[in-house]
Parts: structure tokens; C-alpha cells; sequence
């Protein structure tokens, strides 16, 4: 029933019904003295009933942006305790056209209509009253009388009518300025959303690829050492470059969350040695076929959706590969680049769970305008993507 409203939305609000109520019984004291008090206020001094006509709409006014439906039906409550009294017009009749403007700017949807009823019928009955009340001309219709009812009725209907469009066009102007607001926000945490999952992508191929190459190495280098010393150096110097190339990758994408700056360099083609060798180094037996024509001819955004659907693949062969061959397969034909992942399947190992890694790579493969299908293929688990690498000359 009531609006949050600021302090001094309150406070101004009642300075001005105050000071409303202060200059309407003034004028009314001024202008009609004594006019049309009735019987039940014979007894009293005029500026008793002039006050309370006035009280009503003041409140009204008082209350018009707190609750705009109160405030419609004191000024109701005003309208008709001065037609009771037979009070002709007043200065506080000009409180209704306040009332009437914040019941359509601020009001609910169900105020909002009971405003303009109000505004129609009030024309209605304000004609009415001019007419055939007792302070004006006579308590019967004739023909005569009916052109000026007419004119009262048109008047009267402007009027309010006006008030009341005018709240109505503010309440327009607002509810744009919300919509606008909103789907500012709105897309401001989308963006922010996107840029968290992006980043939470390359945190997890760079993260998992890493730890699956320093894990194996060290599996590895932990068996062969007893026969072969060189064996525990080689893989010790292995793990320190592929921790310290993680590293490298950890820090540059938490720089980007922190500092919110565009995107540091980025893997393509061109690292994809440096990727196979590490997995060579791991003790995977790699097969690589890559026919890539001119590299550059590839936008740089497939090239990194490439290399982080490659790294993670040949991540989960290493993983959970029955540890037989890797095979692996890039070519580009036809405006387009082919990429296939093919290892060995593990016994015990569920292929068909969809991990973070199998949901990252469809959507790197998916954000530049690919395709991506992972499944089993008879004793072997294959990975393969097609993804748009630019028209051929």
C-alpha cells in the first residue's frame, strides 16, 4: 500500500500539503465568506467548514507519491464532503489534479486504472453538481440547461483527463528508464558471467594438462630410476618446465580476473610442438598427423579453440587412456579444420560421463561456430571437431 520513499521525498511532500492547505483555506476565506456552510455548520464560524474541505485534499496531497491510492480516495473523500455541504468550488479542488497525476505516475496497475475511472467520473459528477446543485442554478433538468452540462461535462473531462495523461506519460518515461536500467544490468552480468567461465576453462585445461604431465612423469621417473638414474633427471627437468609454463599460465589468467584487461598471448599452431612434445614426454607413444597449409590463413580465435580442445583430449588419454597409442589427426580442407583425438579405452573408467573437461571442450568448439562429438568407438574413445578456419583462396 505504501511506496519506499526517501526522507526528504517525505518531508517535501508534506511542506507542500501544508503550505497547500495554509493558502486554499486563505483564498477560500477571502474570495467566498461564509458561502453555503449548511445547516450543520450554522452554529460555527465559516473557516471551520472551510477547513475541513480543505483537510482532505491536503492529506491527499500529503500522500500522493506514499501511497497513491490513499491519496485517490481522500481527494474522493473531499469531492464529497464539500457536495454534501453544498460548498461551491474551491481552491482546494486543485489538489485533485495532483492526485490524479501521481495516481497514474507512481500508482499500482490497479490504481493506475482507478485513476482514470475516477478522472471520467468525476467529470460526471462534477457536471452534475454545477447543474443541479443546490448553490448554483436550479435542482431540475430542462432543455436549457443541457448545452451548458454539456460544456461543464467536456471541460471538466479535459481536465482531468489531462492530469491524468501526463502521470500517465511520466509513468512511461519511468518504467523505460527501469527497463533500461535492468537489461543494462542485466547484460553487465552476463558478460561478467561469460568472462568467469571462459577464464574457469582455461584455468581447467591449463591446471589438468599440467598436473596429468607432472603426475605421469613422476610415476614414470619413480619405476626407472632403480635401473636408470638419467631416466629421474630427465624427468625431473620435464616437470619443472611444464610447472613452470602452468605457472606462467595460472598468473596471466588470474591478472585477467583481477585487473578485468584483455586477453594476454594466447596458444596457436605454433605451440602445438611444444604440446605433443610434453605428452611425448609423459611416455605417451603420440602419432601426430597435421596438415595445416598456411597457419595464418586460420583466425587466431580457431586456433586457440584447436590447441585447448587438443590439450584437453590428449589430457584425458593420458588420464584415463588405456595407455596404448594416441593418435592424432589436424588437417584443414575446404575452409574448414578437422580434428580427431583417437586412444585406447581403459577397463573401470566410465567414458560416457560428461566431465568438466568434455563440457569445455563443446564450447570452445561451439563459441567459434563448430561442432564437437566425444564418444567410444568400439575398444577406442574418440574426440573429433569441426571447426570454421576461413574460406580457401
Amino acid at each position: 500500500m505504501f511506496r519506499p520513499l526517501k526522507a526528504y521525498q517525505v518531508v517535501v511532500d508534506l511542506v507542500v500539503a501544508a503550505l497547500f492547505l495554509v493558502v486554499a483555506v486563505a483564498v477560500e476565506s477571502a474570495v467566498a465568506p461564509g458561502v453555503g456552510l449548511g445547516t450543520w455548520f450554522g452554529a460555527f464560524p465559516s473557516i471551520v467548514a472551510e477547513l475541513l474541505i480543505a483537510l482532505p485534499f491536503a492529506a491527499a496531497l500529503a500522500v500522493r507519491r506514499l501511497s497513491p491510492g490513499l491519496s485517490l480516495g481522500l481527494a474522493w473523500a473531499g469531492a464529497l464532503l464539500q457536495m454534501g455541504l453544498g460548498r461551491p468550488p474551491s481552491a482546494a479542488d486543485l489538489a485533485i489534479f495532483g492526485v490524479l497525476y501521481a495516481v497514474a505516475a507512481y500508482g499500482t496497475r490497479a490504481v493506475y486504472w482507478a485513476g482514470l475511472i475516477s478522472a471520467l467520473a468525476g467529470a460526471i459528477v462534477i457536471s452534475l453538481y454545477l447543474v443541479l446543485g443546490p448553490a448554483f442554478m436550479s435542482t431540475t433538468f430542462t432543455w436549457q440547461t443541457l448545452p451548458i452540462a454539456l460544456a461543464l461535462l467536456i471541460a471538466a473531462a479535459f481536465a482531468l483527463g489531462l492530469a491524468w495523461t501526463i502521470g500517465a506519460l511520466v509513468r512511461t518515461g519511468i518504467r523505460a528508464r527501469e527497463d533500461r536500467e535492468n537489461r543494462r544490468r542485466a547484460e553487465a552480468e552476463a558478460a561478467a558471467e561469460q568472462e568467469r567461465v571462459r577464464i574457469a576453462r582455461d584455468m581447467h585445461d591449463v591446471v589438468a594438462h599440467s598436473l596429468a604431465v607432472v603426475v605421469a612423469q613422476a610415476d614414470g621417473a619413480r619405476y626407472a630410476a632403480a635401473s636408470d638414474p638419467a631416466v629421474a633427471t630427465e624427468a625431473l627437468g620435464t616437470i619443472s618446465a611444464t610447472a613452470r609454463s602452468a605457472l606462467s599460465d595460472v598468473r596471466m589468467l588470474l591478472t585477467q580476473l583481477r585487473l578485468r584487461e584483455g586477453d594476454g598471448p594466447q596458444p596457436t599452431f605454433a605451440d602445438l610442438p611444444a604440446l605433443f612434445q610434453q605428452v611425448r614426454g609423459a611416455g605417451v607413444d603420440l602419432s601426430v598427423d597435421v596438415d595445416l597449409g598456411d597457419p595464418a590463413r586460420t583466425p587466431t580465435a580457431v586456433q586457440l579453440a584447436a590447441y585447448r580442445i587438443l590439450q584437453e583430449a590428449l589430457t584425458n588419454a593420458l588420464r584415463h587412456g588405456d595407455g596404448g597409442p594416441v593418435e592424432v589427426r589436424l588437417r584443414r580442407e575446404s575452409g574448414q579444420l578437422h580434428l580427431a583425438v583417437r586412444n585406447g579405452l581403459r577397463g573401470g573408467v566410465d567414458h560416457g560421463r560428461s566431465g568438466h573437461g568434455l563440457i569445455g571442450m563443446g564450447e570452445r568448439a561451439s563459441l567459434v561456430g563448430g561442432r564437437l562429438n566425444a564418444a567410444a568407438e568400439d575398444a577406442d574413445f574418440v574426440v573429433a571437431a569441426t571447426l570454421p578456419a576461413g574460406e580457401t583462396p
